[in-house]
């Protein structure tokens, strides 16, 4: 069985690397000498819009019980 390419858990699995990457990044752009604010805030942006999917993601894929 050949796994689905566009699945939405591997998209799930791709976006938490991508966020992973970028901690990494910005972790190493804030200790760089001098620090680039620009970039700094534009990583930091593009990481809020990962967590933000990653979220909408999850509860796609595992919705919550109504009480």
């Amino acid at each position: 069985m050949e796994p689905n390419l566009h699945s939405p858990e591997r998209r799930l699995i791709e976006l938490r690397i991508e966020h992973a990457d970028l901690d990494a990044l910005i972790d190493k752009a804030a200790l760089a000498a001098p620090v680039d604010e620009l970039l700094l805030r534009r990583l930091k942006k593009r990481r809020l819009l990962l967590r933000d999917l990653i979220a909408r993601l999850e509860l796609e894929l595992d919705p919550k019980e109504p009480a």
